[in-house]
């Protein structure tokens, strides 16, 4: 059976989708998007995601292109349709087609809406065979990380950085030495006092859906975490270090920049969590 995507109104066959030339995702990367993981036909933390989408739609001026009560059900119907049971949908928005100029069409266009869907593992069950290394990066994205925007070359570069040094990640710094975020990834330490923590939210990066939904966890069971900004030393010191994304749930990091990260195997927090998410998105 050939792959399906919704596009603009109709279900197509990926191979015979098409966008207009003149769409301004392609010309300008005016647009955002969203990732769910797919659990046995269910979006984990759907809420989260849906929110995130009006967030950064809001944030550059693009109006929601299906109602809210519509966009469940289109999704639900391209996963039916490509037969996925565990995998991944990803949706993108765009301010829709206009004659190329940089500002605004007037009057505005209907926006654009592409979503897809495919096959992925199912959740991984063991840290051990989870754990990647990540290389740091300086961070070189725009001013207004806190949009899920489909202007991705930055992550690209970083992303294409890491692969080339063999490892997983980029973990990206700013100017002042702080660690921000992952390339594409939050990003979580112990430090070496045992402190758990991660960056707060702010304009230098994305508000994590997985993020979210591992403190509330966290907060259930009264597990403490601090949001306080840690410098590259700090995490280069680090007992252990961890990505949460919609895709790499809670990723243990045991190498980084070549130098194992406290034993080099996943410790026991990055364990724990794994553990924790793993049966939160199970109980969804």
């Amino acid at each position: 059976m050939a792959a399906v995507a919704y596009v603009n109104g109709r279900y197509r066959p990926i191979r015979d989708a098409e966008v207009n030339v003149e769409d301004r995702g392609y010309q300008f990367g005016d647009g955002v998007y969203e990732v769910f993981y797919v659990l046995e036909r269910r979006l984990v933390d759907a809420e989260l995601h849906y929110r995130r989408l009006e967030r950064s739609l809001r944030e550059i001026g693009i109006s929601e292109p299906l109602t809210g009560s519509a966009l469940p059900v289109v999704i639900g119907e391209v996963i039916r349709r490509n037969r996925v049971t565990t995998g991944l949908v990803y949706l993108q928005v765009t301010r829709g087609v206009a004659a190329r100029d940089h500002a605004f069409p007037s009057p505005s266009t209907r926006p654009s809406i592409v979503i897809t869907a495919r096959h992925r593992p199912a959740p991984p069950r063991i840290a051990e065979s989870w754990a990647v290394a990540a290389i740091t990066a300086r961070d070189e994205r725009w001013a207004r990380c806190d949009i899920k925007s489909i202007n991705l070359l930055p992550n690209v570069l970083a992303r294409q950085a890491a692969r080339q040094a063999g490892a997983y990640e980029a973990i990206l710094y700013d100017a002042d030495g702080f660690v921000t975020e992952g390339a594409a990834s939050t990003v979580w330490m112990v430090d070496t006092a045992g402190v758990l923590r991660t960056r707060r939210l702010g304009n230098q990066i994305l508000p994590g859906c997985t993020r979210a939904a591992l403190m509330a966890a966290l907060s259930g069971d009264g597990t403490a975490y601090d949001e306080t900004p840690f410098s590259l030393d700090e995490l280069r010191q680090a007992r252990e270090i961890f990505l949460t994304s919609a895709t790499s749930f809670v990723k243990p990091v045991i190498r980084l920049d070549g130098t194992a990260v406290g034993d080099g195997t996943p410790g026991p927090v990055s364990k724990f969590l794994l553990d924790r998410y793993i049966a939160h998105i199970e109980a969804i």
